[in-house]
């Protein structure tokens, strides 16, 4: 299963996606472009990607434990839905205009819709299990809570899209060793008449 990594490997997949198919129309390049949290301030890029919440997906249903290997076994993975808020930079807009803004928003969706699920091996390609595809998909939330999500950083509301990406299955860092049998004794007893 995927290790810790794995949030930040969806972040970048995201990232790395935009920026291979935005530059250099309608962004410039591809530095424009970053992971960031709204509240940054004096910093020179066109869109923002701000993971805003991690909740435990109760929906999806995890194994009990899982076989490492002889002779250890794991807890199971957590399953995790990440969610994400792709934003125009305020403080940063290079004198972009509506239209522009909604050209590049339009862009985003386009290109979110067209690559919306990544295989947790193509993250960490050392994974040697088959896990689900992470999928990108609207995070269903009314304006009001798109607002609230700015309002807990101090900000006005403005555009931005907002994704949820799930099931992310996080591993456990705890094994339990189980004990190798050294040494099996058994009886045999036939049971039964003689025949004669």
């Amino acid at each position: 299963m995927a290790d810790y990594p794995i949030i930040s490997d969806v972040s970048n997949y995201i990232i790395k996606t935009l920026r291979e198919k935005m530059c250099p129309e309608p962004i410039p390049s591809p530095n424009n472009i970053e992971i960031s949290s709204p509240l940054s301030q004096d910093v020179d890029y066109i869109v923002g990607l701000y993971l805003y919440d991690i909740r435990e997906d109760v929906e999806v249903t995890t194994p009990r434990l899982i076989q490492r290997g002889r002779a250890q076994m794991a807890k199971p993975p957590r399953p995790y839905a990440l969610y994400y808020m792709v934003f125009i930079n305020g403080s940063g807009q290079m004198g972009l205009k509506d239209p522009d803004i909604q050209k590049i928003i339009g862009r985003i969706a386009q290109i979110v819709n067209d690559n919306s699920s990544v295989r947790p091996d193509e993250l960490q390609s050392w994974l040697d299990t088959q896990e689900p595809p992470i999928v990108l998909s609207q995070a269903k939330i009314s304006l009001e809570e798109k607002v609230r999500v700015w309002q807990a950083i101090s900000k006005p509301y403005q555009i931005s899209l907002f994704y949820r990406a799930a099931p992310v299955y996080l591993s456990s860092g705890e094994y339990i060793e189980t004990p190798l049998v050294t040494d099996g004794s058994f009886e045999l007893e036939i049971t039964g008449e003689e025949r004669g």
